[in-house]
């Protein structure tokens, strides 16, 4: 027997239901914030993604899954969705467009890591791009859609946490304070901040490792060391996030390592998520249109686990399945006819089903209440010889007579009430 790789999941019917109704109320949101669906290639040129991401990163180094084309070409598994959304902006000329471009996406990323709750080799995002504004406004659309998107799938106990990164100029002035801490606690890092504190110093404040945290306890914050300018932008982010009513708690270990990263970036999470909290995570990256060739372009969005998600989405927020008809048809008359009937109530917009195999009525009896349908129509040679049908009520047992072709209007008129 072959089986599934390590890290990659079969999401099987009974959980499908709860991936719709996460997939739908992302639409659902998007939609209302105005934001238009994109789709992107599942694989890109690896280029793409060592210069948006970052040649020295871990998902660069370690986790992309990464091949040579036939021609040579070394091409790459999308490891996450803005990349790919920030190449079809620039190759489609959207910059020439007067109005903001506003793209969602939902879909499959890849990255080889080690897998464990919420986190796999194939995993699931929903994510928005919004380019070609630096208003503050816009930071506040993409994270209010976040917020009310989970809010809206009642998980529980999320907290938005936010952080100002500055302006390069910012960023510039902070690093060596932030370095020469660093340096004077360097015993007390781990390795990899050890590496980080010379290629990467502002990811040692994001470390997990709790020695690590207990070193950077004190660390310098860069909120502490904004331009006027930058200042203005957080705050007005903040103001505007208490307007709408949305609590937000102001973490500096909050950062992001690459240089097109700017100003704010932020992170909702939850508790019941373990070690792995952050539910989505997103910020502005005005430099990075401009560093992939195109036009230098403002922008800022977000990306969100649906993995994760499905794993806080509690049960009664999933809705109850469309009652289902189960057509019991048997005899040379009545199987005949059943077919008919399964047609003409599935165009009505009815959900209706058979099993094939089964050949007298307590076959398809015991099949209807292994199927979970709220109704099974009895169809043998002589209902069909009559024009009429049985109508059971699988729970209730209780049966009544109805006319072949008033069933699809007496199963539409029956199912709206429930």
């Amino acid at each position: 027997m072959i089986k599934g790789i390590k890290g990659v999941k079969d999401i099987l019917p009974e959980e499908t239901r709860r991936w719709r109704v996460i997939e739908e109320t992302a639409r659902r949101w998007a939609d209302r914030y105005g934001f238009q669906e994109i789709r992107i290639p599942i694989f890109e040129v690896t280029t793409l993604f060592a210069r948006s991401i970052g040649a020295a990163t871990d998902i660069v180094e370690k986790e992309m899954y990464t091949f040579p084309d036939r021609d040579g070409t070394s091409l790459t598994l999308r490891p996450e969705g803005t990349a790919g959304t920030v190449r079809a902006f620039i190759e489609h000329n959207r910059a020439a467009d007067p109005l903001p471009q506003k793209y969602f996406y939902i879909g499959p990323m890849f990255r080889h890591e080690r897998p464990q709750a919420g986190r796999l080799r194939q995993f699931h995002q929903f994510g928005v791009e919004y380019f070609g504004t630096q208003d503050p406004k816009a930071d506040v659309d993409v994270i209010a859609l976040l917020w009310r998107f989970l809010s809206d799938l009642s998980l529980p106990d999320l907290t938005l946490e936010i952080n100002s990164l500055g302006t390069t100029t910012d960023r510039a002035a902070y690093l060596p304070v932030l370095v020469s801490f660093l340096k004077s606690r360097a015993g007390q890092l781990c390795d990899n901040c050890q590496r980080r504190l010379e290629t990467n110093p502002l990811r040692v404040l994001d470390c997990k490792v709790p020695g690590c945290r207990t070193a950077t306890e004190d660390a310098p914050h860069l909120v502490s060391h904004l331009s006027p300018e930058a200042k203005g932008h957080f705050d007005d982010v903040l103001s505007t996030l208490t307007v709408l009513n949305i609590p937000f708690r102001i973490n500096p270990r909050l950062v992001r390592g690459l240089d097109y990263y700017c100003l704010t970036a932020f992170e909702i999470t939850s508790s019941h998520l373990g070690a792995q909290n952050a539910v989505g995570a997103g910020g502005r990256y005005d430099g990075l249109v401009e560093l992939l060739g195109g036009p230098a372009t403002a922008a800022v969005g977000f990306a969100a686990g649906l993995e994760r998600i499905a794993m806080m989405l509690q049960e009664q927020r999933l809705p109850p399945p469309m009652p289902s008809v189960y057509v019991a048809a048997f005899g040379s008359e009545g199987r005949p006819a059943g077919v008919r009937l399964l047609d003409a109530l599935r165009q009505a917009g009815l959900s209706a089903q058979s099993d094939y195999r089964a050949t007298t009525l307590k076959g398809h009896l015991r099949q209807a209440d292994r199927s979970g349908s709220r109704f099974a129509v009895l169809l043998g040679d002589d209902e069909a010889t009559s024009g009429s049908a049985v109508v059971r009520n699988m729970d209730s047992k209780v049966q009544e007579t109805v006319a072949l072709s008033d069933l699809p209007r007496y199963f539409l008129a029956l199912i709206k009430g429930f």
